[in-house]
């Protein structure tokens, strides 16, 4: 068993909607709250209809309680809720595989390379749920697979990293070729690329996001079909890698709703 907490209204929300979506089986949770505004009313009403356990504290046991988080997640607002649950794969936790099995005619992937910075990882969860991506893919290793149990990263995405569907793979080159054997056209984000204005994104779409200080490695970008860049006209490089996948996002979503079997 472990013990996680959540700070933040969106994060919160989310959480309890979740919980009351699975039946309520698989975790304990309980809110601590203080001083109540019209927000935090809100929330109470919606966490006892889910019959979790509300309870009124102080200031000062709220800060106890997110003592040990991340300093920008130590802002609670006045309302904590912490939720004892099994060491067990998350529900939206998917196998490659299985998941291209019942893939979308229209669908569109974002891949995370070298991304391990846990505001960027939910930031890019908020546009992956706001823009309609279908999966999320980050490796085993060097990256912040515990996406479901990060405070910060459940923070950051307003509760999106609680339903975006998430492959941890081995192998990003592996999930690439796999990919392109189901049809994905794999695009590379970089900015020696095409321009996004030029780029009409296939049916089934895969958008490659590489670390800022590196781009993707090597191996990974010679599986690229395209490589796309953003128009931009500032004085730095290049745009923060959370903006860019947010751009290119919303680029594939605004293209998917101009055709008919749009599902988003």
């Amino acid at each position: 068993m472990t013990e996680n907490i959540y700070t933040g209204f969106h994060a919160v929300e989310e959480k309890i909607r979740k919980y009351t979506s699975q039946n309520k089986s698989d975790s304990k949770l309980k809110v601590y709250f203080a001083k109540p505004g019209p927000r935090i009313k809100k929330i109470l009403a919606q966490a006892k209809t889910a019959g979790i356990n509300c309870e009124e504290t102080d200031e000062e046991y709220l800060d106890t309680l997110v003592a040990r988080l991340p300093l920008q997640a130590r802002d609670h607002r006045g309302i904590v809720l912490t939720a004892t649950e099994e060491q067990q794969k998350a529900r939206n936790d998917v196998q490659l595989e299985q998941w291209l099995s019942a893939c979308p005619k229209t669908a569109t992937v974002v891949m995370l390379d070298g991304v391990t910075d846990p505001h960027n990882i939910g930031a890019i969860l908020r546009s992956c749920d706001q823009f309609g991506a279908n999966l999320l893919i980050v490796p085993e290793r060097n990256s912040t697979s515990q996406i479901q149990n990060n405070e910060t990263i459940a923070r950051t995405s307003a509760g999106s990293s609680a339903w975006v569907p998430l492959a941890v793979v081995t192998n990003l080159v592996r999930a690439a070729q796999i990919l392109k054997e189901a049809g994905f056209w794999i695009y590379g984000a970089d900015a020696g690329g095409s321009s996004l204005q030029n780029t009409k994104f296939a049916q089934k779409s895969c958008i490659i996001m590489g670390s800022e200080g590196n781009g993707m490695t090597k191996l990974l970008a010679r599986q690229c079909d395209s490589i796309v860049s953003i128009p931009t006209c500032g004085k730095i490089d290049s745009l923060n890698v959370s903006v860019a996948a947010g751009v290119l996002l919303y680029e594939r979503h605004r293209q998917n709703l101009e055709q008919p079997s749009s599902d988003c």
